[in-house]
């Protein structure tokens, strides 16, 4: 069976998560703009610095929990990379979708919001309240794939 576009595209955002050297979550994002990939990203540490699989992971060693002190971190989140390809190559990304493995952290959802992006498709959420109000409040839409799909289900009684 043929995938629909946002399965098509939220599946190459998986695949390009396979990249992630990121010890605690591998995360890929897609911006898709008129059915046309436009950059990728996934998390991992700046071009030509060791990657946290090298040297070891921030975050671990400081037991710092999921969600918090975003800066202690070698790596950069998925989105974050996928616009600064974007940038990197002059690619205009206003208006577009953002394809993401997960939710977008508070940080990266200004980001998106100020690169003019107008949705973002995740597979998965992440609780962060902050990033969901201010999307929200920027009017940039959020859907939820698998949580779209358990809805349906549960209404079908599945």
């Amino acid at each position: 069976m043929r995938p629909s576009w946002d399965h098509y595209f939220l599946e190459i955002a998986t695949l390009v998560a396979s990249r992630s050297t990121c010890l605690r979550r591998s995360v890929g994002a897609v911006i898709i703009k008129d059915k046309r990939m436009l950059a990728t990203g996934y998390n991992g540490a700046p071009s030509g610095l060791a990657h946290c699989e090298e040297v070891g992971c921030i975050r671990e060693q400081r037991q710092v929990p999921s969600g918090e002190r975003h800066e202690l971190c070698r790596g950069l989140h998925a989105e974050q990379n996928a616009i600064l390809q974007a940038a990197l190559y002059g690619v205009p990304i206003a208006g577009a979708t953002l394809y993401c493995t997960t939710h977008p952290c508070v940080v990266c959802a200004k980001m998106i919001i100020n690169a003019g992006m107008k949705e973002v498709v995740i597979a998965t959420s992440y609780p962060d309240e902050l990033s969901a109000a201010l999307l929200a409040e920027a009017g940039v839409t959020v859907r939820c794939l698998q949580c779209e799909a358990k809805r349906t289900a549960h209404a079908s009684g599945k």
